[in-house]
């Protein structure tokens, strides 16, 4: 009985929600060192947060910049490989995410219609870890690369 109306539920739910709603991206990372192969003088994500906002998605971003200051920045925008802008970030000025498949976001950050930073974010198919592998811009026009790995919370 109790699997029948789980199901029934299920369902339900999956019909009535927006396609996003069960996106496997939704919900807050927290940065896993230990696995991630990050740049030591580049910015340090902390912590990301994926959530649905009306049609679209909001990713707030909190970590630690080069500098050691801390980083606040949010964006809100379908995952359709449209630019959307980036508020509070001092990387960049629009971000695109473009659902490449089921657990895979491309991703491209720009300024001044730029791109600075060209990354992959792609879910386990736990659902348990992301893992973000990005290039990024660093001073000089050198392009850095780096892996970080997040555990879902």
């Amino acid at each position: 009985m109790k699997t029948m109306i789980a199901l029934m539920l299920t369902a339900f739910y999956t019909n009535l929600l927006p396609a996003y709603a069960v996106e496997p991206h939704l919900g807050t990372w927290k940065l896993n060192e230990a696995k991630s192969k990050l740049n030591p003088k580049g910015t340090k994500i902390i912590q990301t947060v994926y959530a649905p906002l009306g049609e679209k998605v909001k990713v707030t971003i909190d970590g630690i910049g080069p500098d050691g200051a801390p980083i606040h920045d949010e964006w809100m925008g379908k995952l359709d490989g449209q630019d959307y802008p980036v508020a509070g970030s001092p990387r960049a000025e629009m971000r695109s995410y473009e659902r490449l498949d089921e657990h895979t976001l491309q991703l491209l950050a720009k300024v001044a219609g730029n791109v600075v930073t060209h990354a992959y974010v792609v879910i386990s198919a736990d659902g348990r870890t992301r893992t973000t592998l990005a290039v990024a811009d660093a001073p000089g026009g050198r392009k850095v690369p780096y892996i970080a790995v997040y555990d879902k919370q």
